[in-house]
Order: C-alpha cells, then structure tokens, then sequence
C-alpha cells in the first residue's frame, strides 16, 4: 500500500484498484482505521482520540490532495506525497 503521508507516529496510505467511497487507511502503533475522504467520517477501525484528532485535522488541510491521489490511484497512477502535519 503506497505511503502518502507520515507524521507524529501516523502512517497514511492508499491501495490502487481501490473500492467506493474515496477513502485512505492510516496506521497508528497497533491501530488502523478507514477515513472517507469527502466528509472525514471513520469507515472502520479505530484510533486513540489524540492521534484521531490530528488525522482529522490533517485531512482538512488537505482534502484537496488526498482527493486527488484517490483520482490518481484508480487511474494507476503514481502518488504524490501530501505534507505531515506540523
């Protein structure tokens, strides 16, 4: 699953040939969760509140980008790296 993020411990990646809704899956130590990309609902999984709260963060200042690695992933196409959160 390509990495398309990393930051404070969490690890952000997208599968290519992936199913709908948009979506990424983070990991966080032993933790993984499913994010929709359009309004930042958990799909599945689950977080600590703390390392949630800055995924969600993270997400909003990048909706933009992650949508467009979505677009790009089933295209198969490369990924762009999207910045950490600072």
């Amino acid at each position: 699953m390509p990495e398309i993020s990393r930051f404070y411990g969490i690890i952000v990646a997208m599968y290519y040939d992936e199913h709908n809704p948009p979506h990424f899956h983070a990991r966080y130590g032993s933790h993984e969760v499913i994010i929709r990309i359009k309004d930042l609902a958990r799909i599945a999984g689950s977080f600590p509140p703390r390392a949630l709260g800055m995924l969600l963060e993270w997400t909003a200042l990048h909706q933009e980008e992650i949508m467009d690695n979505w677009t790009r992933a089933r295209n198969d196409q490369e990924l762009k790296s999207v910045s950490p959160l600072d």
